[in-house]
């Protein structure tokens, strides 16, 4: 070794390895382990859309009672300590790590569908910026579990109560709702929170801090319906970024209409508004939507012929917000 060299130690680092479908290991590696700079380049690989990211990684976990093991493009984030940065070409968002189950079963982590519109034609009066794209996924919770949400539901009819917009507008929105039902309410944040690094992912959306997650239920029965509006516009909402709507009712389905539409943008006087060029979402039983909160975006009319409230178009609807 010359005078201008000097020795290296080696020093521990604690890796939290960040998997899609939410699922994340920690484990001790020491800074000069190839496994660690396998681990690295995986992530330098996708962030630059290198091909043919497909190594197989196998980590021991549990003293080496046990291994984890992964596809590399499975491969979604690294927290490390102490911190190690990586060259990169252009700056990147970093991954923000959320605090979720350590496993999310397989049936509701499907792949993120068929719902993002491929291909969009060209819409002359709206930059391609501005044209709404939305995620939706079938089967999100067990056949289970929906049987479960739709007993809970029809039991708790008497505590529903009518709906209201922030400008208390007459005849604006009709619906029923109940704002707390907790035995429900935090299985569906953990799945949201589970899939949205994913959902983000397929529709190019930069990733963020996660903020409050909000959720409510809601009943919409014969001649229900919300005009057009975001979910974003006023002081109290505008940490709003993502919402999403997740559709359940009794089978066979009892009524019709009640589609969600999502209009593209455009910018007026600084402010975005509706166009006139829209995406049309049907209210499959047992999906989730997810869209931009900022979306000017409306509920059409529901025909429940019977009337009754077990026939009703059900959702559980809400908003992530950004971190302060």
């Amino acid at each position: 070794m010359n005078s201008t060299q000097q020795q290296i130690t080696p020093q521990d680092v604690r890796v939290k390895i960040l998997l899609t479908g939410g699922h994340q290991c920690t484990v001790t590696l020491k800074s000069d382990t190839p496994l660690l700079h396998s681990l690295v380049k995986t992530l330098v690989d996708r962030t630059h859309q290198t091909p043919g990211f497909s190594s197989l990684f196998q980590i021991p976990i549990d003293e080496g009672r046990s291994a984890l093991c992964f596809p590399g493009e499975h491969l979604v984030g690294l927290v490390t300590e102490p911190p190690i940065y990586l060259q990169q070409q252009q700056p990147l968002q970093p991954a923000i790590p959320l605090e979720i189950p350590a496993e999310v079963p397989p049936e509701v982590s499907p792949e993120i569908p068929s719902e993002i519109p491929p291909e969009i034609p060209a819409i002359p009066q709206v930059r391609d910026d501005l044209v709404s794209r939305y995620a939706q996924i079938d089967n999100f919770l067990t056949a289970a579990e929906k049987n479960k949400l739709i007993k809970y539901v029809l039991a708790k009819e008497s505590v529903f109560v009518p709906t209201s917009t922030s400008t208390n507008a007459d005849d604006y929105r009709r619906s029923m709702v109940l704002h707390s039902f907790p035995e429900f309410s935090e299985l569906m944040l953990n799945r949201i929170k589970a899939i949205l690094p994913d959902v983000l992912r397929k529709l190019n959306i930069p990733v963020f801090e996660i903020g409050e997650i909000e959720s409510q239920l809601t009943m919409h029965n014969h001649n229900n319906f919300y005009k057009l509006h975001n979910d974003s516009g006023s002081p109290d909402t505008a940490s709003r970024f993502f919402t999403y709507v997740y559709y359940f009712n009794r089978e066979p389905k009892a009524f019709t209409g009640g589609e969600l539409v999502i209009y593209d943008s455009k910018i007026e006087n600084n402010f975005y508004v509706a166009a006139d060029t829209f995406r049309t979402v049907e209210p499959r039983n047992n999906s989730i939507v997810f869209f931009l909160s900022r979306y000017m975006h409306e509920v059409l009319p529901v025909s429940c012929p019977s009337k009754a409230f077990a026939d009703s178009r059900f959702t559980i609807n809400g908003w992530v917000r950004r971190s302060n």
